[in-house]
Formats: structure tokens, sequence, C-alpha cells
């Protein structure tokens, strides 16, 4: 799969977020989107997911219309290198507009969860609607997150660290090609920052994975960079 950005830009009101951004991310490799707070990084990644129209530019997503099937892990894979750039993308069609959110999983920090629900009830539902990847359970993926203790407690009682594991989660494990991060250590402890490493050598081989982050840890592993202050007007 491939997202290819021709000349994008956002404006809210009369300022430009950014502008005349070209781009291409492709299966199999991971990016961060860096800059300094404020600088239009979280925008550019919700223009990419669709949330946030572009004011200008075009934005086409190509491959096949198919959802994600298990990843390999390569956890004996040092992390610089697990994304290979040789990884063949099929590009059969632009993918509609329409069906783009299928491909898509994402964890942001303004994300809401459903906290009346229990963690095992906010999963089920989420999989109505994004189906999990097939070779694992929704008990074996609150085990992964280190949450096997809390599954029926309600979210609303979690932690702020333990509800960013449950947005990790829904986004990791989300039969996807594309996985958006959004500063993804946000009130996660030291434990839990190992947690995110892991997920990533475990399963985001093949996936175009996408970070927005001015935290070096969060991306250390990443291939290519892209500076939003590099496209402002």
């Amino acid at each position: 799969m491939k997202i290819i950005l021709t000349d994008v830009g956002k404006r809210f009101n009369r300022e430009w977020i950014f502008r005349r951004l070209s781009f291409q991310f492709s299966s199999g490799n991971a990016y961060a989107i860096i800059g300094p707070n404020g600088s239009g990084k979280s925008t550019l990644l919700q223009v990419i997911a669709g949330a946030v129209a572009e004011t200008e530019g075009k934005i086409e997503y190509l491959g096949t219309d198919l959802p994600l099937e298990q990843p390999q892990s390569f956890s004996s894979t040092p992390v610089k290198k697990q994304f290979a750039s040789d990884i063949q993308v099929k590009e059969k069609a632009i993918i509609p507009p329409s069906h783009v959110h299928q491909h898509l999983s994402m964890s942001t920090p303004f994300m809401e969860l459903i906290e009346e629900m229990t963690l095992v009830e906010f999963l089920g539902f989420h999989q109505v609607f994004k189906p999990f990847l097939p070779s694992i359970t929704i008990k074996e993926i609150i085990a992964e997150v280190g949450l096997r203790d809390a599954g029926d407690k309600q979210i609303r009682y979690y932690s702020s660290g333990m509800k960013q594991r449950v947005k990790l989660a829904q986004a990791f494990f989300s039969a996807t090609n594309v996985l958006l991060l959004d500063e993804p250590c946000t009130n996660l402890d030291g434990e839990g920052i190992a947690l995110y490493h892991q997920l990533i050598r475990q399963y985001a081989l093949g996936r175009i994975v996408i970070i927005s982050s001015n935290d070096r840890q969060e991306y250390d592993f990443t291939a290519a960079h892209l500076n939003i202050l590099d496209y402002k007007k």
C-alpha cells in the first residue's frame, strides 16, 4: 500500500498550518512527523487519516482493498532494521475515500474511550466496527498490553497510563494496513514505553507506520523523518 500526498496544505482561518507538502508513504516502512509543539504535526496526521480535510492538494491511497493479515514477528531483528525496504507493495487501484477508514487505525491523546464499559466490553464493541488480527483473541490482546487483571474493570477507573495502553491495543491489534500514532508514549511509565517498543517490533511489520512526535524515544526506529517546519508558508 502507498499513501501519496501531492502539494497538500491545511489552513485554519487565514493561517496556513503547512503548505505544498508532497510526500510518499509505503508499506513496510516507518516514518516520523517531527517539529516543535504546536507546529501542526497532529493536524497533518489527522489530514492523512481523513479526520480533517485538506485545504488544498491531493491525497491518494493506493493498494489492495483487503485487510491486513497477521504481521510476522521480528523480535530477533534489531529495531532500526525492522522495516524492510524490499517488501513488495501491490498497487492494484486507488482505494475509494469511503473505504480508506478500513485500512487505518489510530492512537491519539485526544481519543475518547467509552469509560462506562469494561475493557473486555470495549474491545468487543470496537471489533464489530474494525476487526482485530485473526490469530489473536481479546483475552490475548489484554494480556499483551499488561492489563490481564483489569479486563473486567470499567475503564473510568483506569489510570491515565492504563488508558493509553488501551488506545495502543485498539490501534496495534486492528487488522489495518496503516498505523497512525500521535505521541504514543503519552502517560506511559518506563514499563509502558518498553511495551510500546515491543508492540512495534512484533505487530508493525508490513504496515505503513506514521508517528507524530517530538520525543525521540517514540520514533528512534524510523527510517525517514518529515519535518513539518519545512512546509510552512
